[in-house]
């Protein structure tokens, strides 16, 4: 992608942003996924990025052109990595990339694993710099929280009740918090984040576009292991055989698109038969072997159809909950990407096949982006 125009100039933080700034940080939906799904190439020079601890050290970082940001909660990995080198990407050499880290306790409910979290700023730094970070603004939580727990809340609204923020009650709340402050503290022209976490990225795109902040948010698709696993922090509290459990969840993701990619074939191919016995023939030759391993989502969903493909993506699921040690289904939801409400039959456009489970005491999530309705 082409940098964003802009005049360069020199800059702190607490400038105001311009009035032609606002009208280029709010990009059409529609331009901002054409324009940032390209793979940035791996080119990026390694840096030795400043380390800030303080608003007003982060205040007096001087910068030229685009500030792009990447927020974390530490413990980077080449997921982070590939999400850094898309911001130094899209900021230009001119232009300043910076990382944040901080571990909100905000976003962790009781029982969850804030105080086992990875803290590893020393590996964080390296890697940030390797990628191309000019600076790294890790502030201790009195900085975020100068008067402890605030008073006043993001609230992530109806959205933020669904799939991960049913089980996880407040979570949406906190990290809604911690970004818009974090925006606020960092004044980005972009901010990125990653598409493993869908249902946080809606929201961050909600909560921008509906409080006007002068940001375009920029998701980054998923970064995945060889083998297909989502790259998280959280991989690593998982044994051997826990992992080989956990690959169950990009497996059942990938069984959902498979059979949603063959019936759209099989559609296309019968619809291309001259006749109707042919194209019944040709039903029958396409289907056969699909429809014997799950004749009844087959029979029941449209072409194409979401029943057939949450039942593809469950079947792999339900083998894995049968294995040592098991995978527990939290939830597997097949999903319309503006609300996170269940797609129904019939149903054509972008949606989200999202999936969350446990794995000895390691719960992971995951998710693949699909397209009802599209020619094959």
């Amino acid at each position: 992608m082409t940098d964003l125009p802009r005049a360069p100039e020199t800059r702190t933080t607490e400038a105001h942003k311009t009035e032609a700034h606002k009208t280029e940080a709010h990009k059409t939906e529609a331009h901002t996924t054409e324009a940032h799904n390209t793979e940035a190439p791996h080119t990026t020079a390694p840096r030795t990025p400043a380390l800030l601890r303080t608003a007003e050290d982060l205040h007096k970082l001087r910068y030229e052109g685009l500030r792009a940001v990447v927020m974390t909660m530490g413990a980077l990995h080449e997921g982070h990595a590939t999400l850094i080198r898309r911001a130094r990407e899209l900021a230009g050499p001119r232009g300043q990339v910076l990382v944040t880290v901080f571990v909100n306790p905000l976003q962790f409910g009781a029982n969850e694993d804030l105080d086992r979290y990875p803290r590893t700023l020393d590996a964080d730094l390296e890697i940030a710099g390797q990628a191309g970070a000019d600076a790294v603004f890790a502030p201790y939580t009195d900085e975020v929280y100068p008067g402890g727990e605030p008073q006043v809340r993001i609230t992530a609204g109806p959205m933020g009740g669904r799939l991960e923020g049913a089980t996880r009650p407040g979570h949406f709340d906190g990290m809604l918090t911690v970004v818009a402050k974090l925006l606020h503290l960092t004044a980005p022209d972009i901010a990125l984040y990653g598409q493993k976490d869908a249902q946080q990225l809606a929201l961050i795109k909600r909560m921008v576009r509906d409080l006007n902040f002068p940001v375009e948010i920029v998701g980054v698709p998923t970064v995945r292991e060889a083998d297909g696993l989502a790259l998280s922090s959280r991989n690593r509290y998982l044994s051997d055989a826990e992992r080989r459990t956990a690959l169950a969840l990009s497996a059942a993701l990938f069984a959902g698109r498979d059979r949603l990619t063959a019936q759209a074939a099989l559609h296309a191919r019968a619809q291309a038969a001259p006749s109707t016995r042919e194209r019944a023939q040709a039903l029958g030759a396409l289907g056969e072997a699909r429809a014997a391993a799950d004749a009844h989502a087959v029979a029941q969903a449209h072409t194409g159809g979401p029943a057939a493909v949450r039942a593809a993506a469950r079947g792999v699921l339900d083998d894995a909950a049968k294995v040592q040690p098991p995978l527990v289904l939290d939830y597997l939801a097949l999903v319309d990407p503006s609300d996170f409400t269940e797609i129904a039959d019939g149903f054509t456009g972008e949606a989200i096949l999202a999936v969350a489970a446990k794995v000895g005491t390691t719960r992971l999530i995951d998710n693949i982006p699909l397209t009802f309705g599209a020619a094959v």
